[in-house]
């Protein structure tokens, strides 16, 4: 139940007391965020356990005092400063972990549905891997409170090759100097990284790569095919998303793979079989996989700083039969012309005969099979969902990402650090998210049950904490609502154009 201290103090005084006991450096950024907040801006969450995100043992009986849209103290709850009229929240028998990042996202620009589901389901962070102007302005809009919603971090909008699987939506680039106007582009744009794609040619990644280090934009995306793994990681591709390319770079029939690869002309008026070639190479190449190939792999990856981004959740999606989720309960927060579109994708795409089905099951364990290598080799997993493809929910579908990392052999806490700690050392923003220290901003979740005895338990959330903000049980139950009644407006435009993996 929420309360107020009752030892009187100041704003000012507590401030100073808070300073006193150990947070002053950490909490300098804090003080200004706390002056502008609205009341008195002070929220503080007593008895909670903390399972901060640094990997250390959690913490049980903590209190955490937040100012503003900052973490200003943590620590022992008989130690906790006091503030006349704080917001005082009991979460006795709750465990506390960081705000969780999807570090691979498409749809936000629909505002009513995916920002808010984003937030009630722990997810304070995402990575959009596809820039739009609308993008941009509802991140504006986000950063004022008119929108609630997660903290974004926005790509380019898409560099492919001059045949593309996106068409004319993505940025086509034939030769060095169209590259590098590429680059340019998108760095006056206010991308924050540069989002490349599967037919980039292998002869232009170098321009691009290297202007892209001039301008301080990361390369992330698609491997493209035509350049081998470890070449495009060495060049500066810093995050590999969906496991493409990564049979092919660990088994000892790439050479010959490679061969066919170049052999096989792109045709511009059907490009997506080239595409689908390619994954049947991927599915050979997964009987051949060369342990001692891998680790040169995995060295290499390490040495450059490159991540793998699996978005296990929509792998698994399109593993299994076009009708596996279509009963899915929280497809009531999808609006019905986006779920008519995941059903005919599917319908296109999926297994089909129980042949086709086995194939694709048994390829799919093999790929939590190589997730388990990636992380037990050292090598950065990032969690992402790929959301807005079918089923894959904004929000909820984290949580189906978490438990695929388990499942795919992570711990609890090093899954749960692949979207909090490592989301946030990727990105450049350890300093301020990620894990739960005074000083960093206030984006935390509370959970019903213990996440590291069982990950699924990450799905019991009892609040968010969202930019200093509490949303209790009520304040969810009331958005998700809200969701739900916007995905029944007919009026609302279909977020299927924002997807593209």
């Amino acid at each position: 139940m929420p309360s107020t201290f009752t030892m009187p103090a100041g704003r000012r005084a507590f401030l100073r007391g808070i300073t006193l006991t150990g947070a002053g450096a950490a909490l300098a950024s804090a003080v200004p965020a706390a002056a502008s907040a609205s009341s008195d801006g002070v929220t503080v969450l007593r008895r909670a356990t903390l399972i901060d995100g640094t990997g250390a043992p959690p913490r049980r009986d903590v209190t955490i005092v937040v100012i503003g849209d900052r973490i200003a103290w943590v620590g022992g709850g008989h130690d906790a400063p006091r503030h006349r009229g704080a917001r005082v929240i009991d979460l006795h028998g709750k465990f506390v972990i960081p705000g969780l990042w999807d570090m691979h996202t498409h749809g936000v620009a629909q505002e009513k549905i995916a920002p808010p589901l984003f937030v009630v389901n722990g997810v304070t962070g995402i990575r959009e891997m596809w820039g739009f102007p609308e993008i941009h302005a509802l991140r504006d809009r986000i950063e004022r409170g008119e929108v609630l919603g997660p903290r974004m971090v926005i790509a380019s909008t898409i560099v492919d090759g001059p045949v593309s699987l996106l068409g004319p939506l993505s940025a086509k680039v034939r030769t060095e100097a169209e590259a590098r106007q590429a680059v340019r582009e998108a760095k006056a744009g206010g991308a924050d990284f540069l989002k490349i794609y599967s037919y980039l040619g292998r002869d232009v990644l170098p321009a691009l790569t290297d202007e892209a280090a001039k301008l301080g934009l990361r390369v992330d995306g698609h491997v493209p095919y035509l350049v081998p793994m470890e070449e495009a990681s060495r060049l500066g591709q810093r995050s590999f998303e969906h496991l493409f390319g990564l049979t092919l770079a660990t088994s000892s029939r790439e050479p010959e793979f490679r061969r066919t690869m170049e052999d096989t002309p792109m045709d511009p008026a059907a490009p997506r079989a080239w595409f689908e070639m390619v994954q049947s190479l991927e599915r050979q190449a997964a009987a051949s996989y060369d342990p001692a190939k891998a680790r040169r792999l995995y060295a290499a990856l390490i040495r450059n700083g490159s991540r793998h981004s699996p978005t296990l959740w929509v792998l698994n999606v399109f593993s299994q039969p076009a009708d596996t989720y279509a009963g899915d309960p929280r497809l009531k927060y999808i609006p019905a012309a986006d779920r008519a579109w995941w059903a005919e994708t599917l319908k296109l795409v999926a297994p089909d005969t129980p042949e086709e089905i086995a194939l694709e099951r048994r390829y799919f364990e093999h790929l939590l099979t190589m997730v388990g290598r990636l992380h037990r080799a050292g090598v950065g997993v990032l969690g992402g969902t790929d959301c807005y493809n079918p089923y894959v929910i904004p929000g909820f579908s984290a949580h189906d990402e978490l438990s695929l990392l388990v499942r795919a052999g992570l711990s609890p806490m090093a899954a749960l650090q692949a979207m909090t700690r490592d989301a946030a050392r990727f990105l450049g923003r350890a300093a301020t998210t990620g894990t739960v220290a005074p000083g960093k901003l206030a984006d935390l979740v509370a959970l019903d049950a213990d996440p590291l005895a069982d990950i699924r338990n990450v799905r019991r959330i009892h609040a968010v904490v969202t930019r200093g903000r509490y949303l209790g049980p009520d304040d969810r139950e009331r958005i998700l609502a809200e969701v739900e009644a916007a995905a029944k407006d007919p009026g609302i435009p279909a977020a299927r154009a924002a997807c593209a993996c």
